[in-house]
């Protein structure tokens, strides 16, 4: 326990004096030169890429293909700091006041990413290693199945894989010890949590023997068509081994350690105030997903009115529809309304997608000066994955070789019900949404790499989250089960401010929150579980879409009204694009520049 309290006081003394550094006049001569913000984002980016290897992987940057650093370690952690305050002190040798306005974006958000990294070591993430929701246990058997990032083209490919499984098994035992740390000092999951991580670290996808049923063996199942025989028998022989000595001990062992040792000692409470410095934990999380300086408080109030003004906009549409009931029972009716599920086959559903494009195709003209050149697609997710897969959007490569695809699944085409949102969800996941902000940021080659590749929350999903309020502009939510399904997407975002911060300051249980989400979404209950132990597993992540949303709604009201004749929607929308992923506060410095200029 003191070893911990120490560690943890020299992580808060780290971060005080970084940050207390930057306070402080900078003696060294500064430079003035854009070229000089330029090095060192592109340098950054280059350092940054070699600890996290995954992402190098993700974008198709082969270079580290056979790495997995133990990203849990002291030893990794100490590197990663390093790495941090490198380039802070890079940083204060740059003269802001000279720099363009882009380029001191490009400041903000190095400078804002750097200090955000090292702030979040002050609160051990490490001791929760994964969680059923998020970690390297469930992306590993989707990187090693052959459909996921990791490329499986050739003999190196192979070879790099085999190293990353024998890289995997040390992850694992490191992740065990970390568990085994916070258990001294009560850092430690919910048990609602654990008896959720427990079956899926025993999946039979994950731990079967027949290699014909294992996940891992996909590769071997779908070797490259000029391997030889030699070459797939080689291969066979080896990743059957790997498999078998590494992939499912590795797994089965932290079962039964989550189970036999673990459990035991997990909480009762299901938020992070229940945690040893909880408050101050959740505070940071709340500062990093939504990157404004706004207060758990504030947020579950601005979240209670959102419900508010969502629960009369529905009251609205269920007199339309002539619903004799309450709110709640018009909810439930509609998940088997057969008005709502009017196709019968999965081809109809794609056309009514197709539709909507093509209905909004015109209104988008006026909206966006700058368009994506990446191409895109609507696709129905595939049948292997679709039972359990959400509707999705999965960014194209900025060369557009592979397009921007919009996957929607549709397990049975006659129980597709629009009240989940058809109109919104377009909106939202492919065009003007995630396939607009994604693609143009990806295609932007004057921003540096870790702007192109980069990606915060609160913009992001903010951005896709304000497209669905354009509907109306676009002529769309004038059919009623279509207006109740934009409805039911705003205010599942709206109840994310109240449930998050509600569970992590100890004002809302479990129980209470699955309740209150199901008097207000028009979900079942199995659904409204996995939302709010979502939100017990990644606390503040939920409340990035709505924040990121409300900001960019208010800088178009702001500016329409103090720019009058001299506002332009699509040049508006074109600057809050232009360079991609950025903090809110970012966001709101930008668009005061461009607002001068106009």
């Amino acid at each position: 326990m003191l070893k911990t309290a120490l560690k943890y006081f020299f992580y808060l003394m780290i971060f005080s004096l970084l940050t207390n550094c930057n306070k402080k006049e900078n003696t060294t001569q500064k430079t003035d030169s854009s070229a000089s913000i330029d090095s060192i984002a592109a340098n950054y980016y280059e350092d940054y890429l070699q600890l996290h290897p995954l992402e190098a992987t993700a974008q198709g940057d082969n270079r580290y293909n056979d790495l997995l650093p133990i990203s849990i370690s002291k030893e990794q952690i100490s590197k990663e700091i390093n790495l941090y305050s490198k380039y802070q002190k890079e940083l204060k040798n740059v003269d802001y006041a000279a720099l363009s306005d882009d380029k001191k974006v490009v400041f903000d958000v190095l400078d804002y990413e750097i200090k955000d990294k090292i702030e979040s070591f002050a609160y051990h993430p490490e001791l929760i290693p994964f969680t059923q929701f998020d970690g390297l246990p469930l992306q590993f058997p989707l990187l090693g199945s052959g459909e996921g990032n990791q490329p499986f083209k050739n003999a190196k490919d192979y070879d790099n894989w085999l190293k990353r499984m024998d890289l995997f098994a040390v992850w694992m035992d490191s992740a065990q010890s970390n568990f085994r740390e916070g258990e001294k000092i009560g850092f430690v999951l919910p048990k609602k949590l654990v008896l959720k991580m427990i079956p899926q670290l025993r999946a039979a996808e994950i731990t079967s023997t027949d290699m014909q049923k294992n996940i891992f063996y996909g590769p071997i199942k779908n070797s490259p068509k000029d391997f030889s025989t030699i070459e797939k028998n080689k291969y066979a022989k080896l990743f059957q081994e790997n498999i078998k000595s590494k992939i499912i001990p590795s797994y089965t062992k932290m079962a039964d350690f989550l189970e036999k040792e673990y459990l035991p000692k997990a909480r009762n409470t299901d938020g992070y105030n229940g945690l040893p410095n909880g408050s101050a934990i959740y505070s940071y999380y709340v500062k990093s997903w939504t990157t404004t300086q706004k207060t758990p408080e504030e947020i579950n109030k601005l979240g209670l009115e959102q419900v508010a003004m969502l629960r009369a906009e529905m009251e609205k549409v269920k007199d339309q529809v002539g619903f004799k009931g309450t709110l709640e029972q018009f909810l439930n009716f509609e998940k088997n309304d057969k008005k709502a599920m009017p196709y019968k086959t999965s081809k109809e559903i794609i056309a009514a997608f197709n539709g909507i494009l093509k209905k909004i195709t015109p209104g988008l003209k006026t909206m966006f000066n700058v368009t994506p050149k990446t191409p895109f697609e609507i696709r129905q997710t595939e049948k292997f994955r679709e039972a359990s897969a959400s509707a999705e959007y999965m960014q194209g490569t900025p060369d557009g070789k592979r397009p921007g695809i919009f996957y929607i699944p549709i397990p049975d085409p006659t129980k597709f019900n629009v009240t989940s949102g058809m109109e919104s969800l377009f909106l939202h996941e492919a065009i003007p949404g995630h396939h607009y902000q994604i693609s143009l940021q990806q295609e932007n080659t004057k921003l540096p790499k870790f702007m192109r590749f980069g990606w915060l929350g609160a913009y992001g999903e903010g951005w896709a989250h304000y497209c669905e309020t354009l509907g109306p502009e676009l002529g769309l939510y004038k059919d009623p089960y279509q207006k109740l399904g934009y409805l039911s997407d705003q205010m599942l975002r709206a109840v994310r401010l109240v449930i998050d911060t509600g569970i992590h300051t100890g004002k809302m249980t479990r129980e209470q929150a699955i309740k209150y989400f199901l008097d207000n979404v028009s979900y079942d209950e199995a659904g409204a579980t996995a939302e709010v132990e979502r939100y017990m597993a990644m606390p503040g992540q939920a409340l990035s879409y709505k924040i990121g949303a409300l900001k960019i709604r208010e800088l178009r009201t702001k500016y329409t009204k103090s720019l009058g004749n001299k506002f332009n929607l699509a040049k508006f929308h074109d600057e809050v694009l232009s360079q991609g992923c950025l903090p809110l506060d970012v966001l709101d410095r930008k668009m005061e520049n461009w607002a001068k200029k106009q």
